[in-house]
């Protein structure tokens, strides 16, 4: 897609629509469900065919964390299995989606706040595959992933992604893909269906803050108390979604889907913008 042919294709393809592509923020929890039938699966197949059959899917995952901000930019990203310990199964899955050299430039020519570099290496870990292959399965869809840089504060974060704005008025689908409440070192395998107390608690006060667009607190996370430390150990799962709350705009509608918390200490909750 580098000859001035397709770049005039490309164009055409994303002509500025007058309205905004919906966003979303996805708890993806773990691999197992990009192969799993369940309701969370469930929830993601549901929401790609209630969303607008997007132009391109850029995914800001909280499995890619790098000094500076990348987006892939190859033409056929590969597959990442960036776990261990689960059945073979899960290691076999391909997910061929196509990437687009020509969007990843013109996405990073957007940001100001930073140089986005190009990337060639990474390609779609499971933050972004086990998530888009369900809404997608036929993975005929261009699919591109935003790093975050580990180095900048949350406000940062926030900041940067209102300068992606203009993809959505082009037919892109961005997703942030972690999970609000999310600490791995107190899991609880026998809350199967249920959350420890404060991580419900921490939930619903996320949650109540999305809706009233009152994102300072959300920003600024770690004053919100005990609960919110336990819930967010390390921002990693919890940046992806500022990006969405970023790019909102004042009046877009909210709402939630996959709304449970499991295993005692994580989160599916996810947010619909739009």
């Amino acid at each position: 897609m580098d000859s001035l042919k397709d770049l005039y294709k490309w164009n055409e393809q994303l002509a500025t629509k007058d309205a905004l592509m919906p966003m979303l923020f996805v708890g993806h929890g773990s691999p197992m469900n990009g192969i799993e039938e369940n309701e969370f699966s469930d929830g993601w197949k549901r929401l790609g065919k209630e969303i607008p059959v997007p132009t391109a899917v850029l995914v800001v995952s909280a499995h890619w964390y790098t000094r500076g901000t990348k987006i892939t930019a190859m033409n056929a990203p590969r597959t990442i299995h960036d776990f261990g310990g689960f059945p073979r199964a899960l290691f076999e899955v391909q997910y061929p989606a196509p990437g687009s050299p020509t969007l990843a430039k013109e996405a990073a020519s957007f940001v100001k706040k930073a140089q986005v570099g190009l990337d060639h290496e990474w390609g779609l870990d499971h933050g972004t595959w086990t998530v888009v292959r369900h809404m997608y399965p036929k993975a005929n869809i261009p699919v591109l992933q935003l790093s975050i840089d580990y180095t900048q504060p949350p406000r940062y974060h926030y900041e940067l992604a209102k300068e992606l704005a203009a993809l959505r008025k082009k037919g892109v689908l961005i997703i942030g893909s972690g999970n609000m409440v999310h600490n791995l070192g107190i899991l609880n395998w026998q809350y199967t269906e249920r959350g420890y107390d404060w991580a419900i608690e921490m939930n619903t006060k996320f949650k109540k803050l999305i809706v009233e667009n009152d994102h300072a607190p959300l920003i600024n996370y770690e004053k919100l108390g005990k609960a919110a430390l336990l819930s967010v150990p390390s921002p990693d799962h919890y940046l992806p979604l500022l990006y969405i709350l970023g790019l909102k705009e004042e009046k877009e509608p909210t709402s939630f889907f996959n709304d449970k918390t499991v295993l005692g200490s994580i989160s599916m909750t996810s947010v619909k913008v739009g």
